[in-house]
């Protein structure tokens, strides 16, 4: 959950640059923007496209080079019309190339938490920085419930949307569902649930000193991973304004009917979490990216360099490289400290 009050201090990710080359040319340290809370990365023709939460607006960053965003040219593509229903608090953009169209998720509202929705975004142009971005309208099932954090994946030729919601119209926790869709901006059927916050590591997020409920349990950011013939459903828990928030997963076989939950399974205890001694702190809403070369598996984050931080502009997009288990799943190791040298993706 991010609430209303974290997004009105944020400043421009280019205000300032924490990238640094290392001292050798093939590497970089994190992080590679000042700020960035929610980073998005995907890549088509030869280039990375970057996004990441600004509250009011949509941008597109644009890089040959993951390490080199900093200095990347990047683009304000849309801003909401004023006093809409979906005119304030925009959240966790993803940007996605479907059936030969860009098309942009997010999440907004009117100013009021409880209103937030999924939206969507769409672009005909080969360069999603170009163009002309069309407003599609509202993406949901038919419950309407609240909602952010979309995310669209393609098994086997039938694209899922998954999210974070509430059962009710009340807030108290957050979980992740997941709906088939006919096309990139329509939902069809019912949504499911696939997880609630049920562990204790997943149910950090005491609100007594606010005017929200207490105890407010999340499960938010689902993200699509997939491996041979297996998908991860990589998630964050715990409230993002503590420094227990970590990812989980969620395990299913691609071939498996992904609407049924029985098909997925939780992992006991978070893949990714803080690391004191590193001093990286709530690390968490991630995505993934493949090396220029395709060899190598990334993930990108965003972290606090501190306790206590919260879900303010502290939070800053890291990368590194992971690599995989016997069994077949994603080994992220631990959060990399600050400014220690990386090597650059590969290719």
């Amino acid at each position: 959950m991010k609430y209303l009050l974290l997004f009105f201090f944020f400043v421009s990710a280019t205000t300032s640059c924490c990238y640094a080359q290392g001292a050798d040319p093939g590497t970089f340290t994190n992080p590679v923007l000042a700020t960035g809370p929610d980073p998005w990365v995907t890549f088509k023709d030869g280039f990375y496209y970057y996004t990441n939460s600004t509250g009011n607006r949509l941008e597109i960053w644009k890089t040959k080079t993951m390490p080199g965003l900093a200095k990347a040219p990047h683009k304000t593509i849309w801003k909401p019309p004023v006093n809409t229903s979906y005119s304030k608090n925009i959240w966790a953009p993803e940007l996605h190339f479907l059936q030969g169209k860009w098309y942009m998720y997010f999440a907004a509202d009117d100013g009021k938490n409880e209103n937030h929705r999924l939206y969507v975004i769409e672009n005909s142009s080969r360069d999603p920085l170009e163009g002309e971005w069309v407003f599609k309208g509202q993406l949901g099932d038919q419950t309407n419930k609240w909602a952010i954090d979309a995310s669209v994946f393609d098994n086997h030729g039938q694209l899922y949307m998954i999210w974070s919601g509430w059962d009710g119209d009340t807030n108290g926790q957050q979980n992740i569902y997941i709906a088939k869709m006919r096309d990139p901006f329509t939902i069809i059927g019912d949504r499911v649930k696939l997880s609630s916050p049920e562990l204790e590591w997943e149910k950090f997020g005491d609100l007594r000193n606010t005017d929200n409920p207490p105890h407010v349990n999340v499960n938010e950011g689902p993200e699509i991973l997939t491996h041979d013939d297996k998908l991860f459903l990589i998630y964050s828990a715990s409230g993002c304004w503590t420094d227990h928030y970590a990812l989980g997963m969620l395990t299913a076989k691609s071939s498996a009917d992904l609407m049924d939950p029985g098909s997925w399974k939780k992992s006991a205890q978070p893949v990714f979490q803080t690391n004191k001694e590193n001093s990286v702190y709530a690390p968490g809403h991630n995505s993934f990216f493949k090396s220029p070369n395709g060899k190598e598996d990334w993930i990108i984050y965003h972290a606090n360099p501190a306790p206590g931080c919260g879900c303010g502009n502290q939070r800053s997009p890291r990368m590194q490289k992971f690599t995989w288990r016997k069994d077949g799943s994603p080994d992220f190791g631990i959060p990399v400290k600050k400014e220690t040298p990386l090597a650059i993706p590969a290719g």
